[in-house]
């Protein structure tokens, strides 16, 4: 009895187990293809957009510097090698203060060190223009503002 009580079982018990392994071998294979799917040439979208650089160095950087310096008028612009240098500027309600800016950008990567900020600065002495320091503080707010800018300029390409 034992034996006639089990033998019905061993057809289903050996079809669930080939119901298995068919089982596996669709999800395998359904694995398989679906890998093929996937891979290394997805677009690295936050590496990629902090790289944009048709002009030889990145136009966030390049784009931002322009638009903080447009107060100046602009003595010489490179855009292949990163530079841009303003003409003297006097503020219209300092007369006889002037400076002059000299912005590079060092690298094709949105980063605070592929930036540079040189500033000259002016002041009118009995008709003479004499050099005078510049403060530290006045070249980083400058790298400051041009890199917040840049930064905003890449969040808002990557939005649209």
């Amino acid at each position: 009895m034992t034996r006639a009580t089990f033998a019905p079982f061993r057809p289903a018990l050996s079809r669930s187990i080939g119901g298995r392994a068919i089982a596996y071998a669709l999800l395998g294979g359904a694995l398989v293809s679906l890998s093929a799917c996937g891979g290394g040439d997805r677009p690295r979208t936050d590496l990629q957009a902090a790289q944009i650089n048709t002009i030889g160095v990145n136009s966030y950087l390049w784009r931002a510097a322009l638009e903080a310096v447009a107060f100046a008028p602009l003595l010489q612009t490179d855009s292949a090698g990163g530079v841009i240098v303003t003409d003297w500027y006097a503020n219209p309600s300092n007369p006889t203060e002037r400076v002059k800016l000299t912005i590079t950008i060092l690298d094709q990567d949105l980063r605070a060190d592929a930036l540079r900020v040189a500033a000259s600065r002016q002041v009118n002495d009995g008709g003479n223009w004499v050099e005078a320091p510049v403060q530290a503080a006045t070249v980083q707010k400058l790298e400051d503002i041009i890199l917040t800018k840049a930064r905003d300029l890449r969040r808002q390409a990557l939005a649209s």
